[in-house]
C-alpha cells in the first residue's frame, strides 16, 4: 500500500501535494486558509503516524504468547500507574489544540478583516435560481444603478478588477443560498434579511489574477440548485475601467446600455472578453428538451 502510494504520488508536483486536493486560489485570504489547511494536515498525519506505530508495535511485540501447559502467562509491563507517562498524554493533546486554535483565529481574523472604503462594492442578490449584480459605484446611460442577471440562456459574469479590494454585500429575496467560489477557499451563507438573522452579510478580498472562475450556490435552495451558477471574469483594473465604462454607453443596435456580454464583446480582448461563461454553462429548465437517459 505505501509503495502503492508513493508511486501514485509521483504524478504529482509538490504544489499540488501540499495543497491536498484543494484548487489554486487566487486571493490572498484564500493563500492563508490554503496554508492553514496543509500544515493543520501535516499535523494531523505527523500524528497518526505515531499513532499508528504504537498500534503496531503493541500488536506486534506484545501479542499473547503461548505457554506450555501449567505455566502462568506473562504478562506485558503495565503503565497505567506511570504518572510522568499520563501527564505526557493529557499535556500533549492540550498543547496541540491550543497551538491549533491560535492559527484558526489568526486565519479567521485576517480572511473577515474589512477595509473601512474599499476600491469596489458589489451587491450580490440571489434567488430561486439565479444571481443579479449590482455594482453601486457605477451608473448605466439610463442614470441606473449598473445590473447584471442570468437568464434561461445566459450564464451571469461578475466582472471584477484583480489587485483591488472588493467587498461583497450578499441578499436572498426568497430561502438562504451560498455564495461560493472555490479558487477563493471561501463561501458564505446569502441570507434574506441578513441583519435580522443576526449575519455578517459582507466580505472582503482581492483577487491575485486575470482569469475565469466558476461561482456556485452551495446551499440546497430547491429544485435547480445544482445548476445555478455564476462566473467571476477576473479583469486587469484598466480593462475594468473599460468594461464600466463601456455598460455605461448605449448600445446602438439595441438602443439601451451595453449589457455584461455586450460591454465584453466590444472590448475585443480576448480570452479574457469572452462575453459568455467558459467556466460553466445554462441549464435547460424545459422538462421536453431532455429524454429520460439523460440526454
Amino acid at each position: 500500500m505505501v509503495a502503492l502510494v508513493a508511486i501514485t504520488a509521483t504524478g504529482c508536483s509538490g504544489d499540488e501535494i501540499l495543497r491536498f486536493g484543494w484548487p489554486v486560489g487566487v486571493t490572498p485570504q484564500a493563500n492563508e486558509m490554503r496554508n492553514l489547511w496543509t500544515w493543520t494536515v501535516i499535523a494531523a498525519l505527523v500524528v497518526g503516524v505515531i499513532v499508528w506505530a504504537l498500534i503496531f508495535w503493541s500488536v506486534i511485540f506484545h501479542r499473547r504468547k503461548k505457554t506450555a501447559p501449567g505455566e502462568q502467562e506473562e504478562l506485558p509491563r503495565q503503565f497505567q500507574y506511570n504518572v510522568p507517562l499520563e501527564l505526557f498524554t493529557v499535556v500533549t493533546p492540550l498543547v496541540m489544540v491550543c497551538v491549533l486554535f491560535f492559527f484558526t483565529a489568526t486565519t479567521e481574523s485576517n480572511v473577515l478583516d474589512k477595509k473601512k472604503n474599499p476600491d469596489i462594492t458589489v451587491d450580490v442578490i440571489a434567488f430561486q435560481w439565479n444571481w443579479e449584480f449590482d455594482y453601486p459605484q457605477a451608473k448605466s446611460a439610463e442614470g441606473e444603478v449598473v445590473s447584471t442577471v442570468g437568464s434561461s440562456t445566459e450564464i451571469p459574469l461578475l466582472v471584477l478588477p484583480t489587485n483591488k479590494t472588493i467587498q461583497y454585500n450578499l441578499r436572498s429575496t426568497d430561502v438562504i443560498h451560498s455564495f461560493w467560489v472555490p479558487e477563493f477557499h471561501f463561501k458564505r451563507d446569502v441570507m434574506p434579511y441578513p441583519e435580522k438573522n443576526n449575519q455578517d452579510f459582507s466580505f472582503q478580498n482581492s483577487i491575485d489574477r486575470e482569469g475565469s472562475f466558476v461561482g456556485r450556490c452551495a446551499e440546497l435552495c430547491g429544485t435547480y440548485h445544482s445548476v445555478m451558477n455564476f462566473e467571476v471574469r477576473a479583469l486587469s483594473p484598466d480593462k475594468y475601467d473599460a468594461y464600466l465604462k463601456l455598460r455605461g454607453q448605449i448600445n446602438p443596435k439595441t438602443g439601451r446600455s451595453n449589457s455584461a456580454s455586450e460591454a465584453l464583446s466590444a472590448m475585443n480582448c480576448g480570452e479574457l472578453c469572452t462575453p459568455h461563461a467558459v467556466t460553466t454553462e445554462p441549464f435547460n429548465p424545459d422538462r421536453t428538451a431532455r429524454s429520460a437517459s439523460g440526454q
